[in-house]
């Protein structure tokens, strides 16, 4: 299962094996490690600009997802780009490490690219619930307070 990441920005640090080993993890736990993923770590000037060009929102993210699948042979399953601007300011605001934060935007972007939607109230509770079993299947320490205000939407 290759998973190939990339540190597009240089004002937040970012553990690109962490990362990996994350969106790994994810895949897995979807079955879904025979694809190969693409993870992008970009500021948010970066992201507001892909938001507008192609889902025409003119405003920041935290995370996207691009489903990339395609008839034929390929592996490929999708790219998930995620805000390290964003995720900075989410850690704090909720007393959480970036790393937890940008791990949690990679499992919910490889989520979307599974087919899990969060835009109904209970689909966000259950995909959010999913972000949790993974993380702490991927031994992701994750303390309540990353899920305040997500499963209890």
């Amino acid at each position: 299962m290759p998973v190939v990441v990339s540190n597009l920005q240089g004002r937040v640090r970012v553990s690109l094996l962490r990362l990996r080993r994350t969106a790994e993890a994810a895949l897995r736990a979807l079955e879904r490690s025979d694809r190969e993923l693409h993870v992008s770590v970009v500021g948010d000037r970066e992201i507001r600009r892909l938001n507008a060009r192609y889902l025409r929102r003119r405003t920041t993210t935290d995370v996207l997802a691009f489903d990339l699948e395609a008839p034929g042979p390929t592996r490929l399953l999708g790219e998930v780009i995620v805000s390290a601007d964003t995720a900075r300011r989410q850690a704090k605001r909720i007393g959480v490490s970036v790393a937890l934060e940008l791990d949690l935007l990679v499992v919910h972007g490889v989520l979307h690219l599974t087919g899990w939607d969060d835009h109904e109230p209970e689909n966000a509770r259950l995909m959010h619930e999913r972000e949790r079993q993974i993380l702490t299947r991927a031994r992701r320490q994750a303390p309540s307070r990353l899920w305040a205000g997500l499963l209890e939407a």
